[in-house]
């Protein structure tokens, strides 16, 4: 048990450090479009402090911590440029031993609040105006 929780640990450690090197990358001057695009929407998500499926539903609640935002992860560090990986990987690295906290991005938070809130007003429409 204490094995699969170390592991879980570094796991989370690594998703942090990745999630830190996109920050940079997505900032780099030189980064293309369609990776940068990409970063700045996996980071925000990843930043907000609010998940898209709030973690206390059964099964989906982990889904996006654990596929969806890896996959992300994925797809944005294989589009970006390997110099300006290296680089956004030492700035992360250096900013990991600064212990400096991790940036927030409230602005998803609201957004994600906004599409639930939408959602429930669907629901309570459907339910409250049917014949």
């Amino acid at each position: 048990m204490k094995n699969l929780l170390n592991q879980l640990r570094v796991w989370a450690r690594e998703l942090k450090r990745q999630i830190m090197v996109l920050w940079f990358s997505y900032r780099h001057p030189e980064t293309p479009r369609l990776p940068k695009w990409i970063a700045i929407c996996v980071v925000a998500y990843a930043l907000s402090p609010i998940d898209l499926i709030p973690d206390f539903i059964p099964i989906l609640g982990y889904l996006d911590d654990v596929i969806i935002l890896p996959l992300g992860i994925l797809l944005a560090m294989r589009m970006m440029p390997i110099e300006i990986l290296e680089e956004a990987r030492l700035r992360a690295s250096e900013w990991e031993k600064s212990q400096t906290p991790r940036p927030v991005n409230r602005i998803v938070a609201v957004l994600i609040v906004m599409v639930w809130l939408a959602v429930l007003a669907g629901v309570w429409a459907a339910l409250a105006f049917r014949p």
